[in-house]
């Protein structure tokens, strides 16, 4: 009995001492996985840094090459690529709330509503905000600082209103968002010649911060997306806070000459002469209307297509071989942004080419593919129609800015650039209204039947501005140049000291000059000699 009691006893010491064994071994091979499990962390962060300082670092390349570091145009790129980063996460976190999960008929509503409302506020503040930001151009910096962080305060206040469903604070909020953004995109392009390298044309340079704008937000759109369906949309407006009010103290930091008024210009002019700080549509002269006019008609028909698909893919009117809607929305809105990003890159790419001439060119293409796609229409016509007029929307807004930054002074330049952006935001609003409208013909002839209007009236406003470039041109005078003087210098006179041969001249006015690039449009240039942007271009 005394020996089983022995033997058990040792037993259970052998096997407490193998347990503890385990045990230990247990805790040393947890260490050790945990010291592995660290060390693989801080290699994957080491390395994630790295990476992100690679991309930083290749993207500052980009952004400040050609001179571009020098004057500041890297700067302004990269602010405007923060700026549409927040833009594209309000857009994303808000779509939620004004269209998707509703049903059609309500969605419509809400859509039209959304639609006027940001029509009206245009059509009323339009003539006041280019001359605010004309007067206060010694302030550029500040201006668009201040637009940044005022829509980062709006998102804060967004964020609390989309759980209560507050409408009255959701659509004000919006509305100030999107005049805000339009204000900064006034003052960006009304400071686009100051900053202009040498080596750089207006063109390349417009399409260069519009191609960085376009990838930020093409980047920040799905993120925003995966977080609304994650953390919700109070979350995402939360953190687009926190980016437009880093993007305002970046603006704050622009150099110093964005501000500075050109001395030239503050010294031209008569005394007691009235200086224009006034542009109206009727008022900013040939050239420029020339463009816009083609521009309003892209507009149309990028916000008629944008609204015009999306109901014909919620009504059932487009599928594509048993596709879900959401694939079908995506696959449509894909094709559109890689139109725009197809034509900042073509955009960037072209030189010499006068800017009236690219603008009329993207509205041809926008107005024949519009037409063969009411002929032929599918879903990939859909998609085509959509990358053909996100890409001509692009080349020509660019365009515009050239024609605008070269043609009217710095002293209107913001009045231009609001009035522009106001007549070409109204555009983008009826064209939506009209795809809202067409997307209730009943049946799948509804597709072809809008896009067969639409390309009706892309035709008649491509005619209109033909004809009327075509009357200015036959329109425009010669230069004449001076006589030959009628004596020759004596025969005596030493060749070094014959007087040097009188130039041509040429008469200061709208329209008329021997050489370079065309004058203002809207008249006489003040001092007639000064050149047309700044002495970095």
């Amino acid at each position: 009995m005394a020996e089983g009691w022995d033997r058990a006893r040792r037993s259970i010491s052998r096997a407490a001492r193998a347990t503890a064994g385990a045990g230990r071994g247990t805790f040393r091979a947890g260490r050790t996985a945990a010291k592995k499990t660290a060390h693989a962390g801080g290699a994957a962060a080491r390395g994630t840094a790295r990476a992100g300082r690679g991309v930083g670092r290749a993207t500052r390349r980009l952004t400040h090459a050609q001179g571009a570091g020098r004057t500041g145009l890297g700067r302004l790129i990269e602010l405007t690529a923060a700026h549409s980063a927040g833009d594209a996460l309000v857009t994303v976190a808000l779509a939620g709330t004004l269209l998707f999960g509703l049903p059609v008929d309500q969605a419509r509503g809400q859509v039209a509503l959304y639609l006027l409302i940001t029509m009206v506020p245009f059509t009323v503040l339009a003539p006041f905000v280019g001359p605010v930001l004309d007067r206060f151009r010694s302030g550029r910096r500040y201006i668009m600082a201040g637009t940044l962080l005022a829509r980062g305060l709006l998102c804060w206040g967004m964020a609390a209103a989309i759980g209560p469903s507050d409408g009255l604070t959701l659509f004000p909020a919006a509305l100030a968002v999107l005049v805000l953004s339009k204000a900064y995109n006034v003052s960006r392009a009304a400071t686009m010649p100051s900053v202009l390298p040498a080596d750089i044309g207006l063109v390349t340079a417009n399409a260069r911060v519009a191609l960085f704008a376009l990838v930020s937000a093409g980047v920040a759109a799905p993120v925003a997306a995966g977080l609304t369906a994650w953390l919700g949309a109070d979350w995402v407006l939360r953190g687009t806070m926190v980016i437009f009010i880093a993007a305002g103290v970046g603006a704050v930091r622009l150099p110093r000459h964005v501000d500075a008024p050109d001395l030239e210009e503050a010294e031209e002019g008569e005394p007691g002469e009235a200086r224009p700080r006034w542009r109206t549509l009727l008022s900013i002269g040939p050239v420029v209307g020339e463009a816009m006019r083609a521009n309003a008609a892209l507009r149309v028909l990028s916000g008629f297509l944008v609204f015009f698909l999306l109901f014909l893919v919620k009504d059932g009117h487009l599928r594509g071989n048993g596709l879900p809607q959401e694939v079908l929305i995506a696959i449509l809105a894909g094709g559109a942004g890689a139109g725009g990003l197809l034509g900042a890159v073509v955009a960037s790419w072209v030189r010499g080419r006068p800017p009236q001439v690219i603008v009329l060119s993207a509205l041809g293409l926008a107005t024949v593919t519009a037409a063969a796609s009411a002929f032929f229409f599918s879903l990939w016509t859909a998609v085509v129609v959509a990358l053909v007029a996100g890409f001509a929307q692009e080349v020509g807004k660019l365009a515009l800015d050239a024609v605008v930054q070269r043609e009217i002074g710095e002293e209107v330049r913001s009045s231009t650039f609001g009035v522009v952006e106001a007549l070409l935001q109204i555009a983008w609003v009826a064209g939506g209204l009209a795809g809202l409208l067409l997307s209730l013909a009943p049946g799948r002839s509804a597709g072809p039947i809008g896009l067969a209007i639409v390309a009706a009236a892309l035709v008649a406003a491509l005619a209109w501005v033909l004809t009327t470039r075509r009357r200015r041109l036959r329109a425009r005078p010669r230069p004449v140049p001076h006589a030959p003087a009628r004596h020759a210098p004596p025969k005596h006179t030493p060749p070094e000291h014959a007087p040097p041969p009188e130039p041509e001249a040429w008469t200061d006015t709208a329209d008329v000059r021997p050489a370079g690039p065309e004058p203002y449009a809207d008249g006489p240039r003040p001092g007639g000699t000064k050149p047309l942007t700044n002495p970095h271009g």
